[in-house]
């Protein structure tokens, strides 16, 4: 099929502004003035494919799932980002990989709801999806700007994905691996920690959060102003059975790693 120079230098453009590595959105790029059926053309000429319904990706590029994190944030709006564990992971906190099919941990507001293009079997992952009202949903503090190829996505720093990552002790992370992945967080900025425990809405994060900061020795702690951060009334259980912490009053794992120092 012989194309228009109009149709031509149209495809054109949107090739070139596209980053590489990325999904664009149908409804972003009918915004743009790519209507359907010209999408559909583009598609039969071979510049674009298919992935899933209501979104595209260049012909024979290599989308992984921060590509399609993209188009979430960058296009469609949503305040759905990496948070917890992935975000550790991301900037090299996290050295406990596992094996197998990668477990993506996400975040957002209540109201986010994901695009049906968007699922782990067209990424290769396996997505957890945490709706959370754990920080206020206006607030910006302590998420960052992550470089992947042409473009950027925004994720937890390391400050909020460790709290973030603690929201999902011990149903969704282990205490132990949770205990393991903070005893690298030496290098912490105290102001950001200090408003997160502030804003933060969990008794037991801000808890669990200095619980463990402080079995690891982390020089941070002492810059914190604890009287600014209210840590509840009462006990709670994090651990059925557990051993109970009389500072923070949680209950923790009798035989956790901390105990071997002790």
């Amino acid at each position: 099929m012989i194309m228009s120079k109009q149709i031509k230098s149209k495809i054109n453009r949107l090739v070139n502004q596209w980053p590489r590595g990325t999904v664009s959105a149908a409804s972003y790029l009918n915004r743009l003035g790519f209507g359907h059926d010209l999408l559909v053309r583009y598609k039969k000429s071979g510049w674009i494919q298919s992935f899933g319904r209501g979104a595209y990706i260049l012909y024979g590029d290599k989308v992984e799932w921060s590509g399609a994190i993209y188009a979430l944030q960058s296009q469609m709006g949503l305040h759905i980002y990496p948070g917890g564990k992935t975000a550790l992971e991301l900037k090299g906190y996290a050295h406990y990989l596992p094996y197998g099919r990668r477990k993506i941990f996400l975040y957002g507001t209540q109201a986010q709801v994901l695009p049906t293009w968007f699922k782990g079997e067209h990424l290769g992952i396996d997505i957890v999806m945490t709706r959370t009202n754990l920080f206020p949903s206006d607030s910006k503090d302590g998420l960052s700007e992550f470089k992947e190829r042409d473009f950027f996505i925004k994720i937890s720093s390391p400050e909020r994905a460790a709290m973030e990552m603690l929201h999902l002790v011990p149903g969704k992370i282990g205490f132990e691996e949770a205990l393991l992945i903070m005893e690298n967080l030496v290098s912490l900025r105290s102001d950001l920690v200090e408003r997160l425990l502030v804003l933060c809405r969990s008794v037991k994060v801000k808890r669990l959060f200095m619980y463990m900061a402080e079995k690891h020795g982390h020089s941070w702690v002492s810059d914190l102003d604890l009287s600014k951060i209210d840590i509840g009334k009462g006990k709670r259980m994090i651990i059925p059975n557990g051993k109970y912490d009389r500072k923070y009053r949680i209950t923790v794992p009798h035989d956790n790693r901390e105990e071997i120092s002790g």
